[in-house]
């Protein structure tokens, strides 16, 4: 594939609509429709900018035996999803401040030891060019409700039993969903 233009179609409020044109390697035009948080692509550099959007946050408890998951009701899907804590990095921010204000504000707990930070990777790669960096720690306290009105969330801690339970019965998203089912039949 040639990249060969992009046209701004809608600005949202959060989101901004884009069709990329491509020519293919059997010389046709294939137009592709996209959405991003940045605001401002004008040319195939763009599509590539170097800082991630989002902090998702894989998150175990002190004993190491629980995850940390957020039940959330996702307007896209008109259902609770399950999903990990995660959030936008906010200007200026970096990604463990992010996550530390993130997981404040949507579970009221505290973001106690980074064991690793990721390498970031495509939200939604099929249709976005959104880029999140994974948060991996532990946190600790009481959980309270997200502290936003704009979000419904519940956030709980589970055993490996438990994801086992919901992963049979529930719908997650799908980082979460991948994740959840290795780490609950490892025996480690």
């Amino acid at each position: 594939m040639e990249f060969k233009n992009v046209r701004k179609n809608y600005q949202g409020e959060y989101i901004t609509y884009y069709s990329l044109e491509y020519e293919t390697k059997g010389g046709k035009s294939k137009i592709y429709e996209m959405i991003s948080r940045d605001r401002n692509i004008k040319d195939f550099d763009d599509l590539h900018k170097n800082s991630p959007d989002a902090v998702i946050m894989i998150l175990n408890d002190v004993t190491g035996e629980k995850i940390l998951l957020n039940c959330e009701y996702r307007m896209a899907v008109g259902e609770w999803v399950y999903n990990f804590p995660a959030g936008l990095i906010d200007k200026g921010e970096s990604v463990s401040q992010a996550a530390e204000r993130e997981l404040r504000e949507e579970t009221g707990l505290k973001l106690t030891k980074i064991k690793d930070i990721w390498n970031e990777s495509y939200s939604a790669v099929g249709f976005s060019n959104e880029k999140g960096t994974v948060v991996v720690g532990t946190a600790e306290g009481e959980i309270a409700e997200s502290d936003s009105e704009m979000e419904e969330i519940t956030a709980l801690w589970y055993t490996k039993e438990e994801v086992r339970s919901l992963l049979s019965e529930k719908k997650f998203a799908a980082r979460t969903q991948a994740y959840c089912s290795i780490w609950s039949s490892n025996n480690e």
